[in-house]
């Protein structure tokens, strides 16, 4: 038996309906056959597309300038996945920043090379030093704009002109800076993906990613491998999604300035060594954000602790209110510890050539007051180091 119709009405919802639905019915073959081949517009079943994904894809398509649909995936190493696995074959060779994502340079390094597709990692501010590593058989350039944890900032300009020349795939990660910072589309960049957990949605409380491609056939090719490999977003972390994106612009200015606010009061700090920060005229790469970002510094700041893990412990458990967790981009501030999370699998000679100690910690900023703010880390900062 069908469903009953819903009921008419001359007026529609303000919020956009919550579609769980795993299936849709067709009236006739003839119907389905034209859905499946492009001639009419509709669902057929849920992991191939439903109207929630749809929805929150179309919004950070307008947001990226993304000339086609891009595809919603279950998660952001879902994005990841997609592009990795979905453009790449045995043989192939993958270029990768050193200080990507954890996860993404654990595919990069552990299970890529399993399917027989080499990798090489590179810094990713050194045009030379990718051009160097390029090699017959390089397919991609994976990088994020910003690195994580050490906030470096990647020569996309000089990347996007060698990937046009050397005819490869300049994929961007653009979870860090969001389109509010930058829309790498616009400086040259193949395919653009998000984390869409962290800031776009911005409350902890989704699973999503997003991977979008300039070329066509491309974009196709992601979508297909997303749908055959069950990459499936859920419809109401789509929905969520889509309210906490309502809210994107205002949430991520205001974080970024009170961001700023607490770089500058870390760094005057006494148990504090470095910080770490786009916008501060001491960051090694401030000229190029400056030149990339349009004024948009965003809201992640690193620092690092004087003392090691016995201090790094004193500092979580003296920071009251804080969350100490993984992740980043919630309403409320975050902070993260790489060296017992993210790069958790380096070891630490490896992590400090990348610049992290025991007493680096990456801080999300949310949307706390930012004097209420600068008191919690001035007082577990003190606990922690004496001062």
């Amino acid at each position: 038996m069908r469903p009953d119709a819903l009921p008419e009405s001359a007026s529609r919802p303000v919020v956009t309906p919550l579609s769980p639905s795993v299936v849709y019915a067709s009236d006739t073959p003839d119907m389905l056959d034209q859905q499946y081949d492009g001639g009419l517009q509709g669902y057929t079943y849920a992991r191939e597309g439903h109207p929630n994904a749809d929805v929150v894809a179309k919004r950070v398509d307008r947001m990226e300038n993304a000339p086609h649909m891009g595809v919603l995936t279950g998660s952001g190493m879902g994005a990841v996945s997609a592009v990795l696995l979905g453009l790449t074959e045995t043989g192939d060779h993958v270029i990768g920043s050193t200080q990507l994502y954890g996860r993404s340079l654990r595919m990069m390094t552990e299970d890529l090379p399993r399917l027989g597709i080499a990798t090489t990692l590179v810094d990713a501010g050194d045009v030379d030093a990718v051009r160097a590593a390029l090699r017959p058989e390089t397919r991609m350039v994976l990088v994020e704009v910003v690195s994580n944890p050490t906030l470096r900032v990647a020569d996309l300009e000089g990347l996007a002109t060698l990937c046009r020349e050397a005819g490869i795939l300049l994929v961007v990660d653009n979870t860090f800076t969001t389109p509010r910072a930058i829309r790498p589309f616009d400086w040259g960049a193949d395919i653009v993906l998000h984390s869409l957990t962290k800031l776009l949605a911005g409350h902890s409380d989704v699973t999503l990613g997003y991977v979008a491609a300039q070329d066509e056939a491309l974009n196709n090719r992601l979508r297909v491998f997303a749908v055959t490999a069950g990459l499936t977003p859920s419809p109401f972390d789509c929905w969520l999604a889509e309210r906490g994106m309502l809210s994107f612009d205002l949430r991520f200015d205001r974080a970024e300035q009170t961001a700023a606010c607490l770089a500058d009061h870390l760094a005057g700090l006494p148990g504090v060594a470095r910080v770490l920060y786009p916008g501060r005229a001491d960051h090694p790469d401030q000229a190029r954000a400056a030149h990339l970002l349009a004024g948009h510094f965003c809201n992640m700041v690193t620092f690092e602790l004087r003392g090691g893990r016995a201090e790094a412990n004193a500092f979580t458990r003296a920071a009251d209110g804080l969350s100490f967790a993984p992740t980043l981009g919630d309403v409320g501030t975050t902070i993260s510890h790489p060296a017992s999370s993210s790069h958790r699998a380096l070891t630490a000679e490896k992590r400090a050539e990348l610049g992290m100690s025991e007493g680096t910690f990456r801080v999300s900023v949310g949307l706390e007051d930012p004097e209420t703010l600068c008191a919690v880390f001035s007082q577990a900062i003190a606990a922690a180091t004496g001062g």
